[in-house]
């Protein structure tokens, strides 16, 4: 065998090398294949238009007891923050006062009656005279105007007896309605009077409850354009339904309805006053919180939802990975509504047909292709798809 030289092995290694390189260079200058991303198909459906404002709770109805007549409080008869009925007696004021007043009224129409009957029977005596002409004329009128007058001190009479027994019992206060009573704002032995009305404790009811809120009226003015274009349908018999969120942000478990809405605007806030009335069997809503009402004012019926991991929230909004009929990707600026169960409502920017990345869109850049595989809003793939053997992807 014939042995080789030095330069020739260099010159054999320089070739041997350079075909090695152009190997390399002809296989990074294959293209690349596209990257593979989950897309969601854009699809019309119903979706309820939900409102979200913020709201106060009010007590359904408010009774300020207070003092009718003057006294003194001899008795507290109910436990305070505990529930009464309406007639249930809550103070005791002294009624030896009007009690004597009454008395007195009692006796004065005892005495007018006796007048009264006395007068009938002149009239009646002096019937028979006049005819006889025993008697003038004037006196059997006379006697008449006796009668009548006498008849008027007796419906006098008959009103201040009335008027004393209500005195009298005034001084048995008593709860005009159903409902949770107060602090006591007087104590035993405190002097109360009619002419200021003394406060003596309140009682309000707490079911159903009132939640008071108000929307501005450029909103007001887009739903009622919304409802006459057909883009949104209201629900039947006008029932709009108003679920809470309470302060720790668990949902309110009973489901109100819109009662009342203001037929002007305030000249103020520029808002439009808004109340519902919400079920309260358990007493979680109490007047005075803090909650959050969300109305469903109505229901759109080509809404659009795309699951919430296809949305890149920025600070100059939200956004998402459109994929056109030629698997080119692009960014499209959108407007999202609320979350619903994991889901964002889209209220543009989206038309139904349209496919957005749901995973892989951080390896996209716009206007490069993609191998789209499709799925659905739970994030099931609609398609089966395998993955590489470990054998083929260690190759």
């Amino acid at each position: 065998m014939r042995k080789l030289s030095g330069p020739r092995v260099l010159l054999i290694l320089a070739t041997m090398s350079l075909l090695a390189c152009g190997e390399e260079e002809q296989q990074s200058s294959e293209p690349r294949p596209p990257p593979r991303v989950d897309v969601f198909t854009v699809e019309a459906q119903p979706v309820t238009n939900i409102v979200e404002l913020p709201g106060r709770v009010q007590a359904v109805a408010i009774a300020e007891v207070r003092a009718r007549v003057d006294g003194i409080i001899q008795k507290r008869l109910y436990e305070e923050g505990t529930d009464v009925e309406a007639g249930e007696q809550l103070f005791q004021i002294d009624p030896r006062e009007m009690q004597a007043s009454l008395n007195a009224a009692q006796a004065a129409l005892d005495r007018a009656e006796a007048t009264a009957a006395n007068a009938a029977q002149d009239v009646e005596r002096y019937e028979g005279l006049v005819a006889k002409q025993a008697i003038s004329q004037q006196e059997y009128d006379t006697a008449q105007a006796r009668l009548r007058t006498a008849q008027a001190d007796v419906s006098e009479a008959e009103a201040a007896v009335e008027s004393a027994e209500l005195d009298l019992g005034y001084t048995r206060v008593e709860s005009p309605i159903d409902g949770v009573a107060g602090r006591a704002e007087v104590t035993v032995g405190a002097l109360v009077t009619a002419a200021n009305g003394t406060l003596l404790t309140r009682v309000e009811q707490f079911d159903p409850v009132y939640v008071n809120f108000s929307q501005s009226s450029s909103d007001l003015l887009a739903l009622r354009a919304q409802v006459a274009s057909g883009e949104l349908e209201l629900p039947g018999k006008g029932r709009v339904a108003v679920n809470l969120i309470l302060e720790n942000g668990g949902e309110y478990p009973h489901t109100g309805y819109v009662d009342f809405l203001a037929m002007s605007i305030d000249r103020s806030t520029g808002t439009v006053a808004i109340r519902a009335q919400v079920p309260n069997p358990d007493r979680l809503l109490l007047p005075g919180q803090f909650v959050r009402a969300r109305i469903q004012a109505g229901t759109r019926p080509s809404g659009l939802i795309i699951p919430q991991r296809a949305v890149m929230i920025t600070e100059r909004g939200a956004s998402v990975m459109v994929v056109s009929q030629d698997n080119v990707a692009s960014s499209r600026d959108i407007e999202v509504g609320d979350m619903r169960d994991g889901n964002w409502v889209v209220r543009s920017g989206l038309q139904p047909g349209e496919r957005v990345i749901v995973e892989g869109w951080q390896n996209v850049r716009p206007g490069s292709p993609v191998s789209p595989v499709p799925v659905t809003a739970e994030g099931r793939d609609n398609q089966q798809r395998q993955s590489p053997p470990v054998e083929a992807a260690a190759e």
